[in-house]
């Protein structure tokens, strides 16, 4: 038995008792630790479409607390591996360069939140847990020099089934009966996201501004879109005069306050309950 193998035996022995204890998610994440070394983790449980649940967070240091704060209260919309998990019912291991799109460090959601985490890679499990709750743990690396490299990323591979187990039977059963917790941020978040300014741009307006806060770069909505990168920046610029704001981290921020001025959210665009 490789020293791998007997250290992950090891601790996931200690963990199979403390299913259903509050202990189980610093647990899981050490046994983590034992088989690839990483400096931080974040486990999220999504529920529906409610705020995320943070069930464990170790991200140093407790300066960030506002940065965690503010994806609570609705960037978590633009994490690529939310969106991976709700759009496409992605599963299993992924690194976030694999899921994020082009031109992904130039967006606000980057610029306002992640870089301040400092992580140079992260990797990531996703568990699907039913049809609307799913969870996300997210190892990440900041002081190490080296990403990720092909072994711990085929370490994570093969116990991803082990992972899975753990995580429904530790969340599946109870949070799906379970009555959602009481939120300031509309219950349809995703229906507030892919209806912002609807009601104030044009159907290819919307559809540009959509894709660069999604993270897409105007090469990348040209391609989509199939028109020229000319015609993108002129919708963007048409699309910031009408909404008011004069540059990406105006709108990323236009978007962020008006989710969370929402308390009783029935459909539409959700700047109309906030202009």
């Amino acid at each position: 038995m490789s020293s791998h193998l007997r250290e992950f035996s090891k601790q996931l022995a200690a963990i199979m008792p403390e299913i259903g204890s509050e202990r189980l998610p610093s647990l899981l994440v050490h046994m983590l630790k034992s088989l690839v070394p990483f400096d931080n983790a974040v486990m999220l449980l999504y529920h529906h479409d409610q705020q995320p649940t943070i069930l464990y967070n170790d991200i140093p240091p407790l300066e960030l607390q506002k940065q965690i704060d503010a994806f609570v209260a609705g960037a978590f919309l633009l994490d690529p591996f939310y969106r991976a998990a709700v759009d496409n019912h992605v599963s299993g291991l992924h690194r976030l360069s694999d899921l994020a799109p082009s031109g992904f460090e130039k967006t606000e959601y980057y610029r306002s939140y992640f870089k301040y985490t400092e992580i140079k890679d992260e990797v990531g499990f996703i568990i699907q847990l039913s049809a609307h709750q799913f969870i996300n743990i997210s190892m990440g690396r900041l002081t190490f020099s080296q990403r990720f490299n092909s072994t711990h990323i085929s370490m994570f591979e093969d116990i991803v089934e082990v992972i899975e187990t753990i995580c429904r039977l530790q969340w599946a059963t109870d949070n799906e009966s379970r009555q959602a917790p009481t939120s300031k941020l509309p219950g349809q978040l995703d229906s507030a996201l892919k209806h912002f300014g609807t009601a104030y741009l044009t159907d290819r307006e919307t559809q540009v501004v959509q894709l660069f806060l999604h993270g897409h770069s105007t090469k990348s909505i040209a391609e989509r879109l199939g028109i020229s990168p000319e015609t993108v920046k002129l919708h963007r610029k048409n699309s910031y005069a009408k909404l008011d704001v004069s540059s990406q981290a105006e709108l990323f921020h236009l978007f962020i306050d008006s989710l969370a001025s929402l308390s009783n959210y029935s459909g539409g665009d959700p700047l109309v309950g906030y202009l």
